[in-house]
Formats: C-alpha cells, sequence, structure tokens
C-alpha cells in the first residue's frame, strides 16, 4: 500500500505517549499514529449500506429478553425453512 506524506500539529503530551508506547511494543511512533488515522477514518466514515438491512415486526412496545429471543428465532427458523425450500 502506498502511503502519502502530512504534516499535523500534536499536543506534546500526547506524542510523549506515543513515544513511550512505541518504545514499549516496539515499533515506530509512526505506526502508532497511523493505526490512529485509521481508527479515526473509520470512526467517520459513511457507510453505503446501513447496518441493520432487516426489520422485525414489533409489538409497539420494549420487549422484554424472552420474547426477543423468541421473535428473532422465529425469524430464522422461518429464514431456514425458506432457505431449505428453495
Amino acid at each position: 500500500m502506498s502511503m502519502k506524506r502530512t504534516n499535523v500539529y500534536a499536543d506534546p503530551e500526547d506524542l510523549a505517549i506515543i513515544k513511550a508506547a512505541a518504545k514499549r511494543r516496539g515499533i515506530s511512533e509512526a505506526e502508532i499514529i497511523r493505526q490512529g488515522i485509521h481508527l479515526a477514518a473509520m470512526a467517520n466514515r459513511v457507510w453505503d449500506e446501513p447496518l441493520f438491512s432487516r426489520t422485525f415486526e414489533g409489538a409497539g412496545r420494549t420487549l422484554d429478553r424472552s420474547e426477543v429471543r423468541d421473535t428473532v428465532a422465529d425469524a430464522v427458523r422461518h429464514e431456514t425453512e425458506a432457505d431449505t425450500a428453495a
């Protein structure tokens, strides 16, 4: 993977923590900073698809634990039956 150089301003205390962590972990400070940039990029990414693509019919109220378990089990059972029939 190719990389692109950039300059950023950082708090000296943060840089001291990164320096100590790099020494402790035996990796470069740059690698820790790259990991941080990647985490920031992923946290701010806009995904093309929703996290949950399936919806379930509900009772119009908050379900208790056993009702959630039964509803999910029923949905899985119906999906499995549809796959088997196909």
